[in-house]
């Protein structure tokens, strides 16, 4: 019995479509930028910055190998109310934060490269325009996105943990044991009493005198 051939893929491999998605137009080359930093929720919101992240940061972190990324993924319940956010820092000491919230992640990139891409990003948008493709990929879905306003400004994650009540301390096991025996003393105290009116004797009925022996 021969041998079975073993199956050949075709195509393009994994690593050739990721390589080509990293250097998809336009290369996402950051200008004297020093560190990126990302606040966002981890599930549940935030769905714009989120696919930013997953789509986005790799094209950035390979066209800029030496750039400070940092990125806080939070777990915040739908009773928390804050916006994420992009802050910058520039190599000359500048700062600038970024909104994200309710944006599409194209208008994310877009807004990061108007402030960060420098030359090769101007160049890039004559290019763009004299050939008619779109800025960034995604670009086309931008005005299907449904906005959603907040009734008033949200707040940054550092303002809102700053401002939120801080969570009930959990009680120490020296309190749970106080607790416990402070009601073990209690509950005694009150058998105690319970039995101590038991023990008291009831004195028997007065005998009837007069008139009152004859009634019944």
């Amino acid at each position: 019995m021969g041998r079975r051939a073993k199956f050949v893929p075709t195509g393009p491999s994994h690593l050739a479509r990721v390589l080509a998605g990293l250097n998809t137009q336009p290369k996402l080359t950051l200008s004297n930028l020093k560190t990126l930093k990302l606040s966002l929720a981890f599930r549940n919101d935030h769905f714009g910055a989120r696919h930013f992240v997953k789509e986005q940061l790799p094209r950035i972190r390979y066209a800029n190998p030496n750039l400070d990324i940092q990125v806080e993924k939070v777990r915040k319940t739908a009773q928390e109310a804050w916006r994420p956010e992009m802050e910058l820092e520039f190599t000359d000491g500048q700062q600038k934060t970024l909104d994200m919230h309710e944006k599409w992640s194209s208008t994310i990139l877009k807004e990061l490269m108007e402030v960060a891409g420098g030359d090769a990003w101007a160049q890039w948008k004559l290019e763009a325009a004299a050939t008619g493709q779109p800025l960034v990929p995604g670009e086309e879905s931008e005005d299907s996105v449904v906005k959603r306003p907040a009734p008033t400004p949200l707040p940054s994650l550092k303002l809102f943990r700053a401002t939120a009540p801080p969570p009930p301390a959990p009680e120490s096991e020296s309190s749970k044991e106080k607790h416990t025996l402070e009601q073990a003393i209690a509950g005694e105290a009150s058998l105690k009493a319970e039995e101590k009116q038991a023990d008291i004797p009831i004195p028997p009925p007065r005998p009837k005198t007069g008139a009152a022996a004859v009634l019944p």
